[in-house]
């Protein structure tokens, strides 16, 4: 059976070694995705990382990390000196592929000139489960991911929460699923909560000093004998 294996493989190489670089992709993603149905490690994602054109990949709008401009720098140069060594998360739609996790080295991927002729505008990917269709299920994937390397913006994950509020979720699912407090629930909602309470309202600078004085003593801390 070893040897079957074997020979094989050396009539897939040299197949492959023969095409010109898109289709050798092709054939390798193929290859790859045939393999990984049969892997034990099927139900890992990182199991089966792909080759995709970056034109095929899009970036989400429920994102809350962001990277300050030397950070990018930083990973530009990182990813052409040492190359991709993490793939881009994804969730497959018909033909596009919406970026989960690895939302910058998505961008560097499509932005960065050396790094594009390099990876042929190409990008590596993998695939999150398949059974989380959900759009709830693939913000709390991306928030899963940036907290545990410890980066999110505050505002950004209230909005988050609430989405997720308004979607139907408890705040005991909402804090299983992302890993948080009762209390940090708590505060994320309060924050979009309030913004949203009062958006419409409008308030005056200051108290009008004869309005004041109906609403409260001037002499506050004192009592009446």
């Amino acid at each position: 059976m070893r040897q079957e294996i074997e020979n094989a493989v050396s009539v897939l190489v040299k197949h492959i070694s023969s095409l010109l670089p898109d289709a050798a992709l092709n054939e390798l993603n193929r290859i790859r995705s045939r393999l990984h149905e049969v892997s034990p490690m099927k139900r890992e994602p990182v199991d089966c990382v792909l080759w995709v054109k970056c034109t095929d990949t899009s970036a989400n709008d429920y994102n809350p990390n962001s990277v300050s401009p030397p950070e990018m720098k930083l990973l530009e140069i990182s990813i052409s000196e040492d190359g991709y060594t993490q793939p881009v998360v994804t969730w497959v739609d018909g033909k596009k592929r919406e970026v989960v996790d690895g939302f910058h080295r998505n961008r560097i991927g499509k932005e960065s000139k050396a790094v594009w002729r390099r990876t042929l505008g190409y990008l590596p990917v993998v695939t999150v489960n398949h059974d989380k269709t959900e759009r709830s299920d693939r913000i709390a994937s991306t928030i899963r991911h940036n907290r545990a390397r410890g980066k999110h913006r505050v505002d950004a994950m209230s909005d988050i929460v609430m989405e997720l509020k308004r979607r139907g979720w408890s705040d005991d699912k909402i804090g299983r699923e992302l890993g948080m407090e009762p209390d940090e629930v708590l505060r994320l909602s309060q924050i979009s909560g309030l913004a949203e309470l009062f958006a419409d309202r409008e308030f005056s600078e200051a108290w009008e000093a004869d309005e004041a004085s109906d609403e409260m003593p001037l002499d506050i801390g004192k009592t009446k004998s």
